[in-house]
């Protein structure tokens, strides 16, 4: 990690939204417990998910949670949190598919939430927990150095 704190400005995470689906044949609560696993636990304690009851496209019920994180002091452990958790082969297929995850501002990843459920963080693109981490005002290289700084790049 370099010498500039990540809660400095140079960093500034404006906010993160962090979405998942549980469908019918999931517990709601696992889900619940599966999205707060992959946060900091001073994140957890008062998370406000959102809950939204949808309908899927065979007619089945289906539980949209959605938050938005915004306490800019915190993000960065949002984000250590997943370099800590992340293994060297998908931090390895994070950094080789960089440009499927970044757009404008916006950094994308998705977890694996059987994994998460489980306490470890996986990238994965089947029914995923979605996490969208606005940078205000950055550059995609300037969001791709922020990740080698943090650890999430290798």
């Amino acid at each position: 990690m370099c010498g500039v704190p990540l809660s400095s400005p140079k960093y500034s995470i404006a906010y993160i939204t962090i979405t998942a689906f549980s469908h019918a044949t999931e517990d709601p609560e696992k889900v619940q417990n599966a999205i707060k696993n992959t946060l900091p636990e001073v994140l957890t304690q008062n998370l406000a998910l959102t809950k939204n009851p949808v309908t899927g496209h065979h007619g089945n019920p289906i539980i949209f949670y959605e938050t938005k994180l915004d306490d800019k002091k915190l993000l960065p452990l949002v984000l250590e949190k997943i370099a800590q958790s992340l293994s060297p082969l998908d931090k390895e297929t994070l950094s080789n598919e960089l440009k499927l995850h970044i757009e404008k501002h916006n950094l994308y990843l998705r977890f694996s939430k059987q994994n998460a459920y489980l306490g470890t963080l996986q990238l994965a693109t089947n029914d995923p927990i979605h996490f969208k981490i606005h940078f205000k005002n950055k550059t995609p290289p300037e969001i791709i150095e922020f990740c080698k700084q943090i650890g999430l790049l290798p």
